[in-house]
C-alpha cells in the first residue's frame, strides 16, 4: 500500500482525489497550502505527491525542490488548472513523474497511479550499494548529491556523458570519478583540452600522424584517441574544438575509427567519451559555430554541475579538506581556522568557484606562515572587501516612508501577527501586480523581465487577486 499527498487548494478536488487513491488501495492524504504540505512531507513518508501550480501562499513549482529533496524522494506529479508550457519546462527539469492539466479522467488518475507506482517500485529494487570513489569531490549537499547520483548511473554503462558547469566548478574532477567507477577503471583516462589545443595541431593531436606527413614530423605519432582505448576520452571544453574538425570527430564517435594524418590504414579506437564544456552550446549552435549533430551525439547523459554560490554549506568541508592537503603538501602543522574565517568563507559569492576556493585557502595559510590559526585577515583582500560591501548595501535604510506601519493605527484593537502580516502582503502584491501590468500594457513576457517573477507566478497572483490582462 502507498502513501500519497495531494496538495491542492480546491478541497473538491483533493476529496475526490484522496477517493480515488483509496479505490486503488492505497493510503491518501491532502492539504490545501503549501505551508501545510510542506508540514506534512517533512513528519512522514509519501510515495507520490499530487501538486497544484496556484496555491494561496504560492507557487507549487517553487516547492519542488523541498519535495524532492526530502528522504523518501516521492514521485510528482504536476496537476494544474491552466496551460503555461513554462512551467511544464520547469517541472520536467525538476524530475516530476507527469504533468498534467484540469480537468482530468477518473481513468487518467487511476493509469498515472499506477505507471508512477511501477516505477517507483522498479527504481528501488534496482537500487545498489554503488560506493563511489570520489576523492576529490567534496561535499553532501543536495546539488552534489543529485549529481553523484548521475555519475553512479554514467558509471554503470558506457553512455556519452556532457558535463556542464561554470569554470572552477569540478568537471574534470566528476569525469575521472565516471571513468574510475566503471568498468574500464582500468584503462587509460586521457584529457583532451581542447582550448589548450594549436587549431594546426588539433588533428594530429587527437588522430595522430605518420612520419613524414609535414614539417617536423620525424616518427609515427599516436594520438589520443588511440591512447584511450578500453578507456575513456575525456575532452574538455569541448566547445573551443574547431567547427572544421567537427564533423571528422562527429564520424570517429559513430564508428570508433579514424585515419591518422597522412595515413592510409583505418585504426580502431574503443574508448568511452566523456565531454565538458562551460559555454551555452545551445547558443553556439544558433551562431553556427557547433554543429547540432554533434552536440545530441555527446550528450546522451548530462550532468550539470551547480556553481559554489549554490553548495554553501559544502565549504567547511571543502575548507577542511583543503587545508589538510596544502599543509600535508607544504609539510607544515595543521591549521586552525576561526569561525568567523568560515562565515566570511561562505558569504562570498565565488565567481571562481572551487578552484578560486582552493587558491584563496592556499594564498590564506601562506600569508598565515607560522601562526597556527586562519583568520578573514589572512584572505585575500577582495574577497574581505566583497562580503563587507555586500553586507553594507543589504543593511536596511534607517529611514522609509513607503510601507511604514503608523503608530496606534489600531487603537484598541490587534490582530494576531500572520493574519496582520498576510493582509499586508496581500494588499501590496495586488497594488504591484496592477501596477506591473499597467506599465506593460498586458505584455506578460515583459512583466517577467522586469518583476524577475515566471509567467506561471504572475497568472498565480492574477488568479488570486481577480486581475485580467489589459491591452
Amino acid at each position: 500500500m502507498a502513501n500519497i499527498l495531494v496538495i491542492d487548494d480546491e478541497i473538491d478536488m483533493c476529496l475526490m482525489l484522496k477517493a480515488v487513491i483509496s479505490n486503488n488501495g492505497h493510503k491518501g492524504n491532502y492539504a490545501l497550502t503549501i505551508e501545510d504540505g510542506c508540514n506534512k512531507v517533512s513528519s512522514e513518508s509519501y510515495d507520490i505527491v499530487f501538486l497544484d501550480v496556484h496555491l494561496p501562499d504560492g507557487n507549487g513549482l517553487d516547492f519542488l525542490k523541498t519535495i524532492r529533496s526530502i528522504p523518501s524522494n516521492p514521485e510528482v506529479i504536476i496537476i494544474t488548472g491552466e496551460t503555461d508550457p513554462d512551467g511544464a519546462e520547469i517541472a520536467i527539469k525538476n524530475g516530476v513523474w507527469d504533468y498534467l492539466e484540469k480537468p482530468f479522467s477518473i481513468d487518467e488518475i487511476n493509469l498515472q497511479l499506477t505507471r508512477a507506482l511501477q516505477y517507483r517500485e522498479q527504481k528501488n529494487a534496482a537500487k545498489t550499494t554503488l560506493i563511489l570513489k570520489r576523492d576529490d569531490i567534496i561535499g553532501e549537499s543536495p546539488p552534489i548529491k543529485g549529481c553523484l547520483k548521475l555519475v553512479g548511473q554514467a558509471a554503470m554503462s558506457d553512455i556519452n556523458v556532457l558535463i556542464t558547469g561554470e569554470t572552477g566548478t569540478g568537471k574534470e574532477c566528476f569525469a575521472s570519478s565516471i571513468h574510475e567507477n566503471s568498468a574500464r577503471a582500468n584503462g587509460n583516462f586521457v584529457i583532451v583540452d581542447c582550448a589548450a589545443l594549436p587549431e594546426t595541431l588539433v588533428e594530429s593531436t587527437l588522430f595522430g600522424h605518420v612520419k613524414g606527413t609535414f614539417t617536423g614530423a620525424d616518427r609515427d605519432q599516436e594520438g589520443l584517441i588511440r591512447q584511450a582505448d578500453g578507456g575513456t576520452l575525456f575532452l574538455d571544453e569541448i566547445g573551443e574544438l574547431p567547427l572544421s574538425l567537427q564533423k571528422a570527430f562527429l564520424r570517429v564517435l559513430q564508428e570508433r575509427a579514424f585515419r591518422p594524418v597522412g595515413g592510409k590504414k583505418v585504426i580502431s579506437s574503443d574508448f568511452r567519451l566523456i565531454a565538458a564544456t562551460n559555454k551555452d552550446l545551445n547558443l553556439m549552435i544558433k551562431e553556427g559555430t557547433f554543429r547540432e549533430d554533434l552536440f545530441f551525439r555527446i550528450k546522451s547523459l548530462t550532468i550539470s554541475l551547480p556553481p559554489l554560490k549554490d553548495r554553501s554549506s559544502d565549504i567547511k568541508e571543502l575548507t577542511i579538506n583543503t587545508i589538510l592537503k596544502i599543509c600535508d603538501r607544504d609539510g607544515i602543522d595543521i591549521k586552525g581556522f576561526s569561525p568567523e574565517f568560515i562565515k566570511t568563507l561562505e558569504a562570498y559569492s565565488w565567481p571562481g568557484n572551487v578552484r578560486e576556493l582552493i587558491n584563496s585557502i592556499d594564498r590564506a595559510i601562506s600569508k598565515a606562515r607560522l601562526e597556527p590559526m586562519l583568520f578573514p585577515k589572512h584572505l585575500p583582500d577582495h574577497i574581505r572587501i566583497s562580503v563587507v560591501r555586500s553586507s553594507l548595501n543589504g543593511t536596511p535604510e534607517k529611514e522609509k516612508t513607503t510601507g511604514r506601519i503608523k503608530k496606534n493605527i489600531f487603537r484598541n484593537s490587534l490582530p494576531n501577527m500572520k493574519d496582520f502580516r498576510d493582509s499586508l502582503i496581500a494588499e501590496n502584491e495586488k497594488v504591484y501586480i496592477n501596477e506591473l501590468l499597467e506599465l506593460t500594457r498586458g505584455n506578460i513576457k515583459e512583466a517577467c523581465r522586469i518583476s524577475g517573477l515566471g509567467r506561471a507566478r504572475i497568472y498565480g497572483l492574477m488568479k488570486t487577486y481577480g486581475i485580467s490582462v489589459r491591452s
